[in-house]
């Protein structure tokens, strides 16, 4: 009788430790599925700040690139010299502004006289296109200026874009103007 009680003792405690390795291993694994979620969890909100902070950044960079822009050809005199990348205006005290996209560097800089700062970074494209203010008929559209000198409207475009470890996902939407100078009877 005592070799069935130890046998029976004997026998329970190893289907009692076959049960607890099983509990043990379903733990393990909840806890690594759980663990396996949170970690998912914190990356795609750790991308998502981070994609909404580029996005309002490379705004603000844009508004703030369009109104100096803006600005400096409403009081220009006239537009000096231009090509689709670089923009030259006579400002109102003689001094000339040079705006320059360089493609290979991607930024739009704005100098005049000795000061230059940088306007736009991360800037895949960008036009400037000289206009008349006569309306071709039957449309909002201007006509080409054929000379810097007949130029009263500066249309510019631009996109810039921003990358997340490598991939853009912050493209932002192209940005347009058409910009009316506003000095010398224009």
């Amino acid at each position: 009788m005592n070799i069935n009680r130890h046998l029976n003792t004997h026998s329970s405690r190893r289907q009692l430790n076959g049960t607890v390795l099983v509990e043990a291993i379903i733990t393990m694994a909840v806890t690594a599925m759980l663990f396996v979620m949170v970690c998912s969890f914190m990356d795609f909100t750790g991308r998502s700040f981070t994609a909404l902070f580029n996005y309002v950044d490379l705004d603000d960079a844009n508004r703030i690139g369009m109104d100096q822009l803006t600005r400096d050809v409403r009081q220009a005199n006239c537009v000096s010299d231009y090509t689709t990348t670089t923009l030259t205006l006579q400002d109102s005290d003689g001094v000339s502004i040079v705006y320059t996209y360089d493609p290979t560097a991607k930024t739009l800089t704005r100098s005049k006289a000795t000061e230059s700062r940088l306007m736009l970074t991360g800037c895949d494209r960008l036009t400037f296109n000289l206009r008349q203010r006569n309306t071709v008929g039957g449309s909002y559209d201007v006509y080409p200026a054929a000379t810097p000198a007949t130029c009263k409207v500066v249309d510019v475009s631009w996109l810039c874009s921003r990358s997340i470890l490598g991939a853009k996902i912050n493209t932002e939407s192209v940005q347009t103007a058409r910009i009316v100078i506003r000095k010398q009877g224009a």
